[in-house]
C-alpha cells in the first residue's frame, strides 16, 4: 500500500503560487476518493479584486473532450454506430475515410482547425461563431496519415462528434452531460460555455507572465464537444470522487473511457476517448488538460493509488507540469537529479518529411526542444540520448532520429545551417492552395519579409517571417483563437527545375503539409 505524504504534498501545494506565478488558482487532491487539499489563492480578476474560491467556475478547455466521448458511449452506443453519419462532414476528402473511434482517439490524422483559422485569415481576438466551424472542416481534402496508424491532436475530432451525438440524440450537448456525468457524479454548477466572451462568475483570464505582467486575454471563439465546459474546483473534486468510486465497475462510463486503446497494427496508444494514458515512475495515469487563451487547467487520475490532482489557473503557466508535481509529492517522489549535457546538442533540424524545422537549444542539465506546440525539454538518459516521457531524441551519424510513442513513429531529422540574413528573395508573391481554398500572400521588402493569409475568416495581420536556410523560413504565430497558438510554422519554398519558384509547403506540428502553388 502506498499512503500519502502528507508534510511533502503541503510543502508542494505551497510552492506552486511562486512557482507557477499567476493572479490566482485552484488546487484539489483526493486519496481514496475523498479530499485531502484543497487550496484557492489569488484573485479571479484582479481589477475588481474579487478572490478566487473553489466555487469559481473557470473554463475547463479540452478536458470537454472526455466528458463528449463519455456521453457518446451512454446515449449513443458504441462510436461505429455513427461511422455511416461521417461522411457528409468531410465531402472532399480524397484520402481515407476516418471511423469514428479514430475521431475519438485522434487517430483521424485530420489537421486541427483551430491552426487553421491562422491560414484562414483569422485575428485572435475576433468572433469564430457556431457557424464557422463546419464549413472550415469541410474544406478539408487530405490527413496527415492513414486513419488508425499514428496520432495527431486534431480537435476537429471532438467538433464533429458533438455535432453527431446532439443529431442522433435528439438532445443538446448540454442535457447529455447533465444527465450522465454531471448529475450523477454532484458536479452541481457545471455548465456548457460554448461562447467564451462571457464565461461564468466573471472569471478573467489573464496572458503574460511575472516578467512582464498580467492583462486580460479577449477570447472570442465559439466552442463545443471539443472543449466548452466550465466547471468550479467543487464541481471537478466531485467528478474525481465519482471516478473514484466506479473505479471497479467495468460499465462504469470512466471505466469504458480509460481503457487503453491501440493503434491499427495493434501497438497500444497513448490516447483515447479524450483522456491521456501517461506514468508517474510505474504508476498509470489517465488525464487530460485545458488550455484557452488565459487559462490552463489539468486533471489526472491515479486508480492504482486512487490519488487525483486537479489544477486550475486563470493564467497560462503549465498546468501538467504543476499537476505532476503534486501528484509526486504526493506520492513521496523527489525529482530525480538531472544529469550535465554533453557538448554537440545544439542546431537547427528538419523533419523533411513532414516539413517541420525544430531547434535544439541546450542548458547545462535540459534541452529545450522546439518541435510540438509547446517546447519540450529534454533531459539525458544514460545511453546517451535526450529524453522526455515518450519522447526520445538519438544520434544517427550527421542526422538525429526522434522516436514518439504517442503517435507511433520515427521521425528523421536532418541538419540545416541557419543564414545570417534574408535569403529567397523571389518567394515573394501570392500564393493558393486547393486544401484549403485559401490564399497566402508573401511580402520581401526593404530586408524583411511577410507573411499574410486571407480565407473564410478574412484576411489575417502580417506575420513577420524570418529566414532560416536556404528556401527553408520560419513563421512564428504565439497567439491564435485557440490555446496554445500553433506556434512556429515551416515555410518551405519548391522550384522547378529552372530554379524558378512554383509554390511551396506550410506546416507546424498541428496542421503539416499544406501545399500552395505561386500564382503571382
Amino acid at each position: 500500500m502506498i499512503y500519502l505524504s502528507r508534510a511533502m504534498l503541503e510543502d508542494a501545494i505551497n510552492a506552486v503560487p511562486k512557482r507557477f506565478q499567476g493572479p490566482g488558482g485552484l488546487i484539489g487532491v483526493l486519496k481514496d476518493g475523498e479530499v485531502v487539499a484543497s487550496r484557492a489563492w489569488g484573485y479571479s480578476d484582479l481589477a475588481r479584486g474579487t478572490a478566487m474560491s473553489v466555487d469559481t467556475r473557470m473554463p475547463i478547455c479540452s478536458i470537454s473532450k472526455q466528458f463528449t466521448c463519455a456521453s457518446l458511449l451512454a446515449a449513443v452506443g458504441e462510436p461505429e454506430v455513427l461511422d455511416g453519419k461521417l461522411p457528409p462532414f468531410l465531402p472532399y476528402l480524397a484520402t481515407e475515410l476516418p471511423s469514428v473511434r479514430q475521431l475519438c482517439h485522434n487517430q483521424s490524422g485530420l489537421r486541427d482547425y483551430w491552426a487553421l483559422t491562422v491560414l484562414h485569415g483569422g485575428l485572435a481576438e475576433q468572433t469564430f461563431r457556431r457557424e464557422d466551424a463546419l464549413p472550415m472542416i469541410a474544406q478539408m481534402r487530405s490527413g496527415h496519415f492513414p486513419p488508425g496508424t499514428s496520432y495527431s491532436y486534431c480537435n476537429c475530432n471532438y467538433r464533429i462528434l458533438s455535432e453527431m451525438i446532439e443529431a442522433e440524440t435528439g438532445s443538446d450537448l448540454e442535457t447529455l452531460y447533465q444527465t450522465h456525468i454531471w448529475g450523477p457524479a454532484g458536479m452541481k454548477t457545471a455548465v456548457l460555455t460554448a461562447d467564451t466572451r462571457h464565461p461564468e462568475d466573471g472569471v478573467v483570464g489573464y496572458e503574460g507572465n511575472g516578467d512582464h505582467g498580467f492583462m486580460p486575454a479577449d477570447n472570442g471563439i465559439y466552442w463545443r464537444g471539443d472543449a466548452g465546459i466550465s466547471a468550479s474546483l467543487s464541481d471537478m473534486m466531485a467528478y474525481e470522487h465519482w471516478i473514484d468510486a466506479q473505479r471497479e465497475d467495468e460499465s462504469g462510463l470512466y471505466t469504458r473511457i480509460s481503457k487503453q486503446p491501440t493503434f491499427s497494427d495493434g501497438t497500444q496508444a497513448w490516447y483515447g476517448f479524450g483522456l491521456v494514458h501517461e506514468r508517474i515512475g510505474a504508476l498509470a495515469v489517465t488525464g487530460h488538460g485545458g488550455a484557452l487563451r488565459g487559462f490552463r487547467i489539468h486533471r489526472l487520475y491515479c486508480p492504482e493509488v486512487r490519488l487525483s490532482v486537479v489544477v486550475m489557473f486563470n493564467h497560462e503557466a503549465d498546468a501538467h507540469a504543476c499537476a505532476l508535481q503534486i501528484a509526486s509529492a504526493a506520492l513521496g517522489k523527489t525529482e530525480p537529479a538531472s544529469r550535465p549535457l554533453p557538448e554537440g546538442w545544439a542546431g537547427t533540424w528538419i523533419d523533411h518529411d513532414r516539413g517541420m524545422m525544430t531547434r535544439i537549444t541546450p542548458g547545462r542539465r535540459t534541452v529545450d526542444f522546439q518541435y510540438f506546440t509547446d517546447v519540450t525539454q529534454l533531459r539525458l538518459a544514460e545511453d546517451g540520448s535526450l529524453v522526455a516521457p515518450g519522447v526520445r531524441l538519438q544520434r544517427a551519424g550527421d542526422a538525429l532520429t526522434l522516436g514518439i510513442v504517442s503517435e507511433n513513429t520515427q521521425r528523421q531529422l536532418e541538419p540545416i545551417t541557419e543564414v545570417p540574413a534574408i535569403c529567397s528573395v523571389d518567394a515573394a508573391g501570392t500564393y493558393e492552395t486547393e486544401e484549403l481554398q485559401t490564399e497566402m500572400c508573401i511580402e520581401i521588402r526593404d530586408g524583411a519579409a511577410s507573411m499574410q493569409f486571407t480565407g473564410l475568416l478574412g484576411t489575417g495581420q502580417m506575420e513577420p517571417l524570418y529566414p532560416v536556410a536556404q528556401d527553408v523560413w520560419e513563421l512564428v504565430t504565439r497567439r491564435s483563437m485557440d490555446a496554445p497558438a500553433p506556434g512556429s510554422w515551416t515555410f518551405t519554398v519548391i522550384r522547378n527545375d529552372d530554379g524558378h519558384v512554383t509554390g511551396g509547403t506550410l506546416s507546424c506540428w498541428l496542421a503539416r503539409n499544406i501545399a500552395y502553388r505561386k500564382v503571382a
